[in-house]
C-alpha cells in the first residue's frame, strides 16, 4: 500500500482518478490501460446517447422569458374573460340582468373572498420572510409549512378557476342554457 506524505492511500478505488459518468479506475491499472478505459467509457456514453449537459441546457428558455410569457397568457386570459362576460351581460334584458347579477354575486362572492384571503396570506408570509421573522418557530409549526411562493401558486390557480367559472356561468346563462349554467358554481365549490 503506497503512501503519500506519510498517509496510507487506499488503492482499490479513487474518486480522483475517474471522470464523472465513467467506471471507477483502479490504481493498479494506471498506464496505457487507464487511458483506454476512460476513452472506452466515453465511447460507450456517446453510443448510449448520453450527451453533453451543456447542449441540453442551451435549449431551455430563460426564466425571464418564461415569466413574461406567463404574464402575457394571464393578460390574454383576463381580457378574454372580461370580453365574454361583458358581451354576455349586455345580451340580457335589464330586469333579467339585475336578477342574474344578484345570483352571480351570491354564488361567487364567497369564492372570490376566499381567493383574496389566500393572496393576503401569501403577502403576510412574504412580509415575514422579508423581515427575517421565523414564523414557523413563532407559531410552533413543523418544518413542512408552506412558503409564500407555494401559497401564491394556490392563489393564482384560485384566481384563474373562479373567474373562468363565473365567465362560463355568464355565457351559458345568457345563451339560455340555464341547467348548464347552474352547474358552474357547483363545480367551483368542489
Amino acid at each position: 500500500m503506497p503512501s503519500m506524505y506519510g498517509v496510507p492511500v487506499n488503492t482499490a478505488f479513487s474518486p480522483h482518478l475517474r471522470k464523472s459518468g465513467s467506471r471507477p479506475v483502479e490504481l493498479g491499472d494506471l498506464g496505457s490501460s487507464a487511458e483506454e478505459g476512460v476513452l472506452h467509457s466515453s465511447d460507450e456514453n456517446e453510443m448510449k446517447g448520453v450527451g453533453n449537459p451543456l447542449s441540453t441546457a442551451a435549449m431551455m428558455p430563460s426564466p425571464t422569458f418564461l415569466w413574461r410569457f406567463k404574464v402575457v397568457l394571464f393578460l390574454i386570459w383576463g381580457l378574454s374573460c372580461c370580453k365574454i362576460g361583458w358581451d354576455s351581460v349586455m345580451r340580457m334584458s335589464a330586469d333579467l340582468r339585475d336578477r342574474f347579477l344578484y345570483e352571480a354575486f351570491l354564488y361567487y362572492n364567497p369564492l372570490l373572498l376566499m381567493a383574496f384571503m389566500v393572496w393576503l396570506w401569501g403577502a403576510n408570509l412574504w412580509v415575514f420572510s422579508q423581515a427575517n421573522v421565523n414564523y414557523g418557530k413563532m407559531f410552533d409549526l413543523d418544518q413542512s409549512h408552506l412558503t409564500h411562493r407555494e401559497i401564491w401558486k394556490c392563489a393564482i390557480w384560485m384566481t384563474i378557476i373562479v373567474p373562468t367559472s363565473m365567465t362560463s356561468y355568464l355565457y351559458l346563462y345568457s345563451h339560455d342554457e340555464v341547467s348548464l349554467a347552474a352547474s358552474q358554481p357547483v363545480f367551483s365549490y368542489i
